[in-house]
């Protein structure tokens, strides 16, 4: 089943990214194919054969699962950036892109990076698993190490939700309420995950499920505001709402 949802999900980041090259090509909204180049690449980081294969060329220290936490995060932040301007969310574009969201980032990044070297590495273990399983301090340094990793995304994912719930009730067209309604979902399932410690071992394929779901919100989403700004025209989502004013 989480297979099935891994694949699934890495398709629709593949297929969305790869409608895209055209407009990307042509110089127009590069910035959507980044973001969902970057999201088919943390999937495929996410699945355990591509990460084996992956990590073994890079050392087998699991370097790729540091990469995989900054893929995250630069795609969390493009994400962020497009929404809030968007949605003509200036307030939430200041606390990602301002003195305040970069210090988190940076911070964030910091803790990563510092965990991650302070832990043993060697052998290459999809989601750090075989770390996490072995006695000792490993045990604890990945979990820290993995709490760090859901911060900033779920830092970006509250600043956004508001934005989100306002789209949500206001007088856009009904495919762009849609969309934040998607993005709200993805916002809040990304929320969710600073509880993961507190899901018992036994229930922790939920960890997928609220993971994946919010990246097909996320691309989803995106991509019907895409669609929206074709149909409706590149001005249709911008304009504030009355509730905003």
């Amino acid at each position: 089943m989480i297979a099935i949802l891994q694949w699934s999900t890495l398709a629709v980041c593949v297929v969305v990214a790869a409608a895209r090259v055209p407009s990307a090509v042509r110089g127009q909204n590069r910035s959507l194919f980044y973001i969902f180049a970057l999201m088919a690449l943390a999937i495929l980081l996410s699945i355990e054969g591509p990460y084996l294969a992956i990590d073994q060329a890079m050392g087998g220290v699991n370097a790729a699962n540091l990469l995989l936490r900054f893929v995250i995060f630069a795609a969390i932040y493009f994400v962020g950036i497009r929404i809030t301007k968007g949605f003509d969310a200036a307030d939430g574009y200041r606390l990602i892109t301002g003195r305040i969201g970069m210090s988190v980032l940076g911070l964030v990044s910091l803790v990563v990076v510092a965990v991650f070297l302070m832990m043993d590495t060697a052998g290459s273990s999809a989601g750090l698993s075989a770390l996490s399983a072995a006695d000792g301090p490993n045990e604890v340094l990945v979990e820290y190490y993995a709490a760090a990793g859901r911060a900033y995304p779920a830092y970006v994912a509250l600043v956004l939700l508001p934005a989100m719930c306002r789209a949500c009730r206001s007088t856009l067209p009904r495919l762009v309420r849609l969309a934040a309604l998607l993005l709200a979902i993805g916002s809040v399932a990304i929320g969710l995950s600073l509880l993961f410690p507190l899901i018992p071992p036994e229930l922790g394929s939920i960890q997928f499920v609220i993971n994946y779901t919010a990246v097909l919100c996320f691309v989803v989403g995106l991509a019907l505001i895409w669609a929206a700004r074709v149909r409706y025209g590149g001005k249709m989502a911008t304009r504030r709402t009355s509730t905003e004013k």
